[in-house]
């Protein structure tokens, strides 16, 4: 049987492949690992607006007090503010109930330790046994008064809107700011920092049904943000996206800034400032040749991994580093928060503006992105770590290396998180990667159904 936690928890369409009976199990076992002899866990639980959420966290919660723990409840908060209230409470664990960017079919659970990072390999090994096999034989369960109950914590939005505010020393007054909250987790929390701290806001994707979760809106979206920018005349805009951990941003002529480029502008910002870290930051294969250019040009060292966010910050916690993420938008800044934080980024992208005294396209400048394609395989979930065994898959993959060997580079990847199998190429020509990548990708699809 597959591994039931991937990059980022454990995900799949909700009430098919994540079961309320999977939530529940895991709810004891997080329980059940975290507890003691002599300790009784709290743990934080928080979901994103999809419709699935409150019933799986009924049942994750129900898990969670069968055991004897303590469940407090947060209800709708981005994931990086569970991150950030678990360390703030002291509670013995954070669980968000998300999918992030997915569709609303789709659902999650993901944990972090009592430090707000995300759980090793080998907790999540333990979760998954219990899971599996259930509770180890002769396991008391508690009753009467030793049964766990769930309380709600009703302070925390508003105590993670102030750490967020408390991130920066500018105000915003006369900067016109649109957002983008993706119909999801930050909806609500996203438009009081920005108005608390003076700006002018225009939100949109803010009214979430709990179906409408990323529905062509958010930080894989992009498109409508990029013309409302240019028709309100704002300064900035910034999209999130259903769990508000990643941030896209895009400048005041409506151009897109990724996540690379973010990276590169507060990589520069941060030195500037003796902040940086061993003057390097931490990116990973996927990140655009030019994000190398840059930071060699600006005297910042780069490191890389794996593709995830996780892997990432493992990389940042090893070596000490304080800057890190991926193209797709995930920056994690540890002097504030131990995952991506979408509306901590942001905040620190528009203050590098202010304190410059420049639009975001100037600052954008200092990173000229390399020509690149991409395209997701849509493929079987159990054949997506196959490519590198199909005959007619690796012969394509050879032709391709051996073409970009010297002008560009192929990276190809299974997706932590979705049945998909991911192509992207760098190379002088555009219509000439596009065309590649595209026909690569057909042939991983056909071959992997």
């Amino acid at each position: 049987m597959a591994r039931l936690f991937g990059t980022d928890g454990v995900r799949g369409i909700a009430n098919t492949e994540l079961t309320c009976d999977i939530a529940f199990r895991l709810g004891q076992a997080s329980a059940y690992v975290l507890a003691s002899d002599v300790h009784r866990p709290t743990i934080m639980v928080g979901r994103d607006t999809r419709l699935s959420g409150e019933m799986l966290e009924s049942a994750l919660v129900a898990g969670i007090c069968s055991v004897g723990a303590r469940a407090v409840l947060v209800e709708v908060l981005p994931t990086p503010a569970i991150a950030y209230l678990t360390r703030y409470y002291e509670a013995d664990a954070g669980v968000v109930i998300s999918a992030s960017h997915n569709t609303v079919e789709y659902n999650g659970i993901k944990f972090f330790d009592k430090n707000g990072c995300k759980l090793p390999d080998a907790i999540e090994d333990k979760f998954e046994e219990i899971v599996m096999n259930g509770l180890p034989e002769g396991t008391e369960m508690p009753t009467a008064e030793r049964v766990g109950r769930p309380v709600r914590q009703r302070n925390a939005s508003r105590r993670y809107v102030d750490f967020v505010k408390e991130t920066t020393d500018v105000r915003l007054d006369g900067l016109h700011v649109v957002l983008d909250c993706a119909q999801g987790a930050s909806y609500e929390v996203a438009p009081t920092v920005f108005k608390e701290l003076g700006a002018q806001v225009s939100c949109y994707y803010h009214e979430p049904d709990g179906t409408n979760i990323n529905e062509n809106c958010g930080s894989t979206h992009p498109r409508r943000l990029c013309e409302l920018v240019r028709e309100l005349g704002a300064d900035v805009g910034f999209a999130y996206d259903g769990d508000a951990d990643r941030l896209l941003a895009v400048d005041e002529r409506g151009q897109l800034i990724d996540g690379d480029r973010v990276m590169a502008i507060l990589a520069i910002y941060l030195k500037e400032q003796g902040r940086l870290r061993d003057n390097t930051i931490v990116a990973t294969v996927m990140s655009n040749m030019g994000l190398d250019i840059c930071m060699k040009k600006n005297g910042i060292k780069m490191q890389k991994t794996r593709v995830g966010d996780r892997y990432v910050l493992e990389k940042m916690l090893e070596d000490g580093y304080n800057l890190g993420g991926e193209q797709s938008g995930h920056v994690i800044m540890l002097d504030y928060n131990t995952t991506g934080d979408g509306l901590v980024t942001s905040i620190q992208l528009i203050s590098a503006m202010v304190k410059a005294q420049q639009p975001l396209s100037h600052l954008a400048k200092v990173m000229q992105k390399m020509p690149q394609s991409q395209f997701a395989a849509n493929v079987d979930d159990k054949k997506k770590y196959d490519f590198d065994k199909n005959e007619k898959i690796t012969a394509m993959i050879a032709q391709l290396e051996k073409k970009y060997k010297d002008q560009g580079r192929l990276v190809i990847r299974a997706s932590g998180t979705e049945p998909r199998v991911r192509v992207m190429i760098e190379g002088p020509d555009q219509r000439e990667l596009e065309k590649d990548v595209y026909t690569l990708s057909k042939l991983i699809e056909k071959e992997l159904v």
